[in-house]
């Protein structure tokens, strides 16, 4: 996804009247040269069980370019992520299975599949392409005492997504998402996601997405903790051979 020119104050109101004008302000938000944190992510099913998964995650760019290695349980340790954004082709998603002694390639086709059995899809890791979506702005909302833009986001073809559309609630001060709701291929209504953030050395960073499968009765919560950033982190971590190495805390 492109970054646009900085465009006048002026102009920025102007063009926060549509839709894909309020997509670019939230796409030109500032955010950390890079970052690092701690993640813990529960799982709970119909039944109320849940597992726990604990993470560690580096990334650059906006999060265009990540990668996250599993400490958590025990059977899990070890398995890692990583993802690589691109503006002119598709992006590139690996991970590494250490039972199997091999790195899984994720294409386009399975972007939908769910990120270590979470209600989190690959797709749902990515930015979306302001190029390869249609953005429409409806009536604003008040979510929380938080004063909302509200988009209704279409993925065009070429974005190759597992929905239909999504309704976002972005809170105006900040430019951050606070709700979400994800339909299907059929028009239905597949998840709903809350997001929590705060503001730290200047930036608005995610704190906590919960998300819930409507229609598998499944959710997760991903609380991020130990927030760094601008750290320095090495442009050259972002290889796939750094996908067995755990990185020192």
């Amino acid at each position: 996804m492109k970054k646009l020119i900085f465009f006048s104050f002026f102009g920025s109101i102007v063009i926060a009247q549509t839709g894909l004008g309020i997509a670019k302000m939230v796409d030109e938000r500032p955010s950390p040269k890079d970052m690092f944190n701690k993640t813990k992510m529960v799982l709970t099913n119909s039944k109320g069980q849940s597992r726990t998964n604990i993470m560690v995650s580096k990334s650059m760019d906006g999060n265009k370019k990540q990668i996250i290695w599993f400490l958590e349980p025990k059977d899990d340790k070890g398995v890692s992520f990583l993802k690589i954004e691109h503006s002119d082709q598709d992006d590139e998603m690996r991970m590494w299975l250490p039972a199997f002694k091999k790195v899984r390639r994720i294409s386009s086709k399975r972007k939908g599949d769910a990120f270590m059995s979470s209600d989190l899809s690959y797709e749902d890791l990515s930015s979306r392409d302001l190029a390869k979506n249609e953005f429409t702005r409806l009536d604003d909302e008040m979510i929380d005492g938080k004063d909302c833009y509200v988009l209704k986001v279409i993925p065009k073809k070429e974005a190759k997504s597992s929905y239909s559309r999504h309704i976002s609630w972005i809170e105006k001060s900040s430019l951050m998402a606070v709700k979400e709701e994800s339909y299907d291929k059929r028009g239905e209504l597949k998840k709903k996601k809350v997001y929590a953030h705060k503001k730290l050395k200047g930036y608005f960073v995610m704190e906590r997405i919960f998300v819930e499968d409507i229609q598998k009765n499944h959710t997760t919560e991903v609380t991020f903790l130990d927030i760094r950033v601008d750290t320095g982190i090495d442009y050259n971590l972002f290889h796939e051979k750094n996908l067995k190495r755990i990185p020192e805390m």
